[in-house]
């Protein structure tokens, strides 16, 4: 079983590839996930996440069902404004990067201390500034 390492987080944010895996039953994010919930973190992620993860063979009924479990946090304008300011910060390109500062900025707003599950842990740490913890899947 994997023990969730982050004692006391509140929030507990998923990139696209910890919500992929999530969908894909993968047992080392579903265990996370699991131990997250039992310490009473709650489960974030940006909208821009469900489009990321979006494709033809993803299994809608499970991404539906899942996405009812999470606090899903919209990007409005005040929001993109804040996340592209974030990629200037961190003098990073919105092309490539455009994404991953919406979750840091949904993330920020949450409250703390806060885990992102993530693919991207160099990304998302350089992005907020190491204002959130993050741990690799």
């Amino acid at each position: 079983m994997t023990r969730f390492t982050a004692p006391g987080v509140a929030t507990l944010v998923l990139d696209s590839e910890g919500l992929s895996r999530w969908i894909e039953r993968d047992r080392r994010t579903a265990a996370l996930i699991e131990a997250a919930r039992r310490a009473g973190a709650r489960l974030v992620i940006s909208a821009n996440t469900v489009l990321e993860v979006a494709h033809p063979k993803v299994d809608r009924p499970r991404l539906r069902w899942l996405l009812s479990q999470v606090k899903v946090e919209p990007v409005s304008q005040d929001g993109a404004h804040k996340a592209s300011a974030l990629l200037i910060r961190a003098g990073m390109h919105g092309h490539q990067h455009a994404l991953d500062a919406t979750v840091v900025e949904a993330a920020l707003r949450q409250t703390h201390p806060v885990v992102v599950l993530t693919s991207d842990p160099g990304d998302i740490d350089r992005l907020s500034d190491h204002q959130v913890r993050t741990i690799p899947v």
